[in-house]
């Protein structure tokens, strides 16, 4: 089945607020998360395979590259053996770029909020509303990103518009 979120990521030297912002509205936390998301090649959107000790996930997703609140379409697919199935993708398709982080996960109803720390990109901040638990329209889902843009205190530049892998692959190719 296939859902749609809207989301942002942003750079942040404030996660210890953002942090306490979420626990004081009584955000749901799901621990951290030790990941590795490999990225595939692919003709048609991003695929990707999260491999980490909460979730594991096989992903497909497209969206636009912009700053801001944006649109993503995507199917989530639970994987119960990551090693096999990491093998025979990248056996027929090859890797594009391995993305390794440290992600806390929050949920607030139908929002999750990570905080990031990639090395060698830093501290960042995601907010992803989604309707896959319930019917909700995307115009609802921009104004609860809006929301929690502002109550986090981004900036417009703060917001990054590329994923993570494209980061990797550009600070790879600038040296």
């Amino acid at each position: 089945m296939s859902f749609i979120n809207i989301e942002f990521k942003a750079r942040t030297l404030h996660s210890d607020r953002i942090r306490q912002y979420l626990i004081d509205h009584g955000a749901e936390s799901r621990g951290t998360d030790a990941q590795t998301d490999t990225y595939f090649n692919v003709a048609h959107g991003r695929l990707k395979l999260r491999e980490g000790n909460i979730e594991n996930n096989l992903i497909w997703y497209q969206r636009t590259n912009q700053a801001g609140p944006k649109q993503s379409d995507f199917i989530l697919t639970p994987v119960a053996d990551a090693v096999a199935l990491k093998q025979s993708l990248t056996n027929a398709l090859g890797v594009k770029v391995a993305v390794v982080k440290r992600r806390e996960i929050y949920f607030i109803g139908n929002v999750k909020f990570h905080l990031d720390v990639l090395e060698g990109l830093g501290h960042f901040v995601e907010v992803e509303a989604s309707n896959k638990i319930e019917d909700i329209p995307v115009e609802r889902l921009r104004e609860q990103c809006e929301q929690y843009r502002l109550a986090f205190g981004v900036g417009d530049d703060d917001l990054v518009q590329f994923s993570y892998s494209d980061l990797l692959l550009e600070k790879a190719a600038a040296k």
